[in-house]
């Protein structure tokens, strides 16, 4: 059966959540307070956007402007307030430093959970052994709870997982910045590896000339909001206005 060209397609997306902004901490609090002491706070506002199969799609913005919110929301981990979300494929998300690992549970045992949690079915020796030969981390450290990692060693572990899979969407977040410079560089190839691949590249980062080497296109929000969209060059020059 030929793939639906168009891999996501969200219609009209809002996301709101509630915000306390007056101490309100406790039941008797709550109770206590004669005004409603939530607000509600919307975070995306009537966002519409087609990502085709194998686009690689930079998202730029100030932080607050609602970048991790549209990956989350994608991803299907926030549920949107108004709108809707297609997606015709699956996810290697790497949303954050860490996201996802279990900080108690050891890094073989991450490595087992994720790579079954990712869609690969039960992880097999040869599935582990790639993710342990591509974050060059030794047995001892994966048999150590991840709560005791470096942020780097917790980045590698992460981003080793995701990348090895045959997932059809990678979702990377702000990620990229965290390891050693050797370690950062053979991420990039990995990318690389798996944008040639013919896979579709979701890519949040402050770094514009990271956005320009990934993606042939990006996204410019603001205020929970696309303000321009076209190729990765001109919204990068267009987010590098913003702090002129």
């Amino acid at each position: 059966m030929q793939q639906k060209k168009d891999l996501i397609i969200l219609k009209n997306i809002s996301v709101r959540f509630w915000q306390n902004n007056v101490g309100v901490y406790s039941i008797k609090d709550l109770l206590t307070h004669r005004k409603n002491p939530f607000t509600n706070k919307t975070i995306l506002n009537n966002i519409s956007l087609t990502i085709n199969r194998g686009e690689s799609i930079g998202l730029l913005g100030r932080n607050g402007s609602g970048k991790s919110t549209l990956l989350r929301t994608i991803a299907g981990i926030i549920k949107p307030f108004e709108g809707s979300v297609e997606v015709n494929g699956t996810f290697a998300p790497m949303l954050a430093i860490g996201a996802g690992l279990e900080l108690e549970l050891t890094g073989f045992e991450n490595i087992d959970l994720l790579l079954s949690l990712y869609g690969s079915g039960k992880a097999t020796k040869e599935s582990v052994q790639v993710v342990k030969d591509f974050s060059e981390l030794s047995d001892e450290v994966l048999r150590m709870p991840v709560k005791r990692y470096s942020s780097g060693m917790v980045s590698r572990l992460a981003f080793s997982i995701s990348q090895a899979n045959e997932a059809d969407i990678l979702i990377i977040d702000e990620v990229l910045a965290v390891g050693d410079q050797g370690f950062q560089a053979k991420c990039m190839e990995r990318i690389y590896e798996i944008k040639a691949a013919g896979k579709t590249i979701l890519f949040v980062s402050h770094f514009p000339d990271d956005v320009e080497k990934i993606c042939d296109k990006a996204i410019l929000l603001e205020g929970g909001e696309i303000k321009f969209s076209g190729s990765a060059e001109e919204i990068c020059e267009k987010y590098k206005q913003l702090f002129i």
